[in-house]
C-alpha cells in the first residue's frame, strides 16, 4: 500500500466514477492493499471489497467504524468520506462543512482564482445563479423528455401545470435583483412540482417536511426527498472539492449558511431526478434500499455528476477567454475532474 502513489488510484477521472456508497452495521479497514468492508455473520465474518478508485462518496451510517489505514487509502483514492445517521441521513460529522476530504494535495487554482474574479460583485454573483437556474430547468427538461420510465409513471415536462409554473418562473427569475427574489421564486416553482409529483403517484394530501414521519406515504415520500437529497449534497461536495471551491462562497443560498454553495449545486439535479423517484418509490412501497439502488442508478444514466462539472465550470471561467479555457482543460498536470 505505502508503494502506491496517489495518481495510481485517480486514473478514473472524479466524473466518470460509477460508484457512491452508503454502509451500515460494518467495519471499514485495510487488508492487503485494498479497503474492505467486514460484517458479522452468524458463523463467520464476512469480507467485501471497495472499488475505491472508481468511488466518489463514501456514506458511514449507524454502526460502522473504520480505521486509519483505510482512511489513508480513502484519501488518496480521493474519495470524499461522510458519517451520517440511518439511510443516509442526516450528516453528522466532516471537516469542510459537511464531508471528509482528502488533504493529502492540493487543489486546482484556476477555478477558485475564476469563481473569485466574480463573486465579490454583486450583479455577477446574481447572474451566476441566475445560470444556475437556467441549468436546473434544462436539466429537467433533459430528463423528463428522455426517461422512457417517468413517463411510463406519468411525468410529462409539457404537461400544462408544469409549463404554467416554468413561464412565471422565468419572468419572475429573469426580473430578480437580489438572492432573495430567487429563492423565493425557487420555492414558488418547488412547490408547484411536489404538487405534480403527487398528483401523479396518488400521494394525496402530501406536505414536505424535513423531519421524518414514518407514515406510510407521506412520510416515505418525505423520507425518500430528504435521502436522496443528502446523496446529492455528496456529488457537489465531490464537484466543489476536486476544483477546489471552497462552499461558502454561495451565489444563492446565502453568504453566511454553512455549506451554501453544496445546496446550490445540488439544486441542479434534485429536480429533475430525487423529486420524480422519491414519489414513485413512495408509491411502490419501496425500501430505503431499493430507492437508494433506484435513485443511483438515474443519477449513472443522466450523468448527474458530469453536469455538475460542467455547469460549475463555466460559470468559475466566465470570464475567459476560449483559448485560455482551453489552455487550462488541457493542462498537462491532468484534468482536475
Amino acid at each position: 500500500m505505502d508503494d502506491l502513489a496517489p495518481s495510481d488510484l485517480k486514473a478514473i477521472l472524479h466524473s466518470k466514477r460509477a460508484n457512491l456508497y452508503y454502509l451500515e452495521y460494518c467495519r471499514v479497514m485495510q487488508k492487503d492493499g485494498r479497503v474492505l468492508y467486514l460484517t458479522e455473520a452468524t458463523k463467520e465474518n464476512l469480507y467485501f471489497n471497495i472499488p475505491i478508485a472508481n468511488t466518489t462518496v463514501l456514506l458511514l451510517g449507524n454502526g460502522t467504524s473504520i480505521t486509519q489505514a483505510a482512511m489513508r487509502m480513502l484519501a488518496q483514492a480521493g474519495v470524499l468520506v461522510g458519517f451520517c445517521g440511518g439511510g443516509g441521513t442526516p450528516l453528522y460529522m466532516a471537516c469542510e462543512i459537511e464531508w471528509f476530504t482528502p488533504q493529502n494535495e492540493y487543489r486546482p487554482t484556476e477555478y477558485l482564482q475564476g469563481w473569485m474574479g466574480f463573486w465579490f460583485d454583486d450583479s455577477k454573483r446574481l447572474g451566476a445563479a441566475k445560470t444556475f437556474q437556467q441549468a436546473r430547468i434544462d436539466l429537467l427538461n433533459q430528463v423528463w423528455q428522455k426517461d422512457r420510465d417517468l413517463k411510463a409513471e406519468g411525468f410529462n415536462f409539457d404537461d400544462k401545470p408544469i409549463q404554467s409554473a416554468l413561464d412565471t418562473f422565468f419572468t419572475r427569475t429573469e426580473k430578480a435583483s437580489n438572492s432573495q427574489e430567487l429563492l423565493l421564486t425557487e420555492a414558488q416553482l418547488t412547490k408547484v412540482l411536489y404538487k405534480y409529483a403527487a398528483n401523479t403517484t396518488d400521494t394525496a394530501g402530501f406536505k414536505r417536511q424535513h423531519q421524518s414521519t414514518r407514515k406510510v406515504d407521506i412520510g416515505k415520500a418525505n423520507d425518500f426527498l430528504n435521502h436522496g437529497n443528502y446523496l446529492a449534497y455528496g456529488l457537489a461536495a465531490c464537484t466543489l472539492w476536486v476544483l477546489g471551491i471552497p462552499h461558502g462562497f454561495a451565489v444563492m443560498h446565502g453568504k453566511t449558511r454553512r455549506g451554501a454553495l453544496v445546496f446550490d449545486i445540488a439544486d441542479l439535479i434534485k429536480d429533475a431526478l430525487v423529486l420524480p423517484w422519491a414519489f414513485i418509490c413512495a408509491k411502490e412501497n419501496a425500501t430505503e434500499q431499493e430507492f437508494r439502488q433506484q435513485i443511483l442508478q438515474a443519477f449513472t444514466d443522466h450523468k448527474a455528476l458530469d453536469y455538475m462539472f460542467e455547469q460549475v465550470k463555466k460559470v468559475a471561467l466566465q470570464d475567459l477567454t476560449p483559448e485560455q479555457i482551453d489552455e487550462i482543460e488541457n493542462n498537462p498536470n491532468g484534468d482536475p475532474l
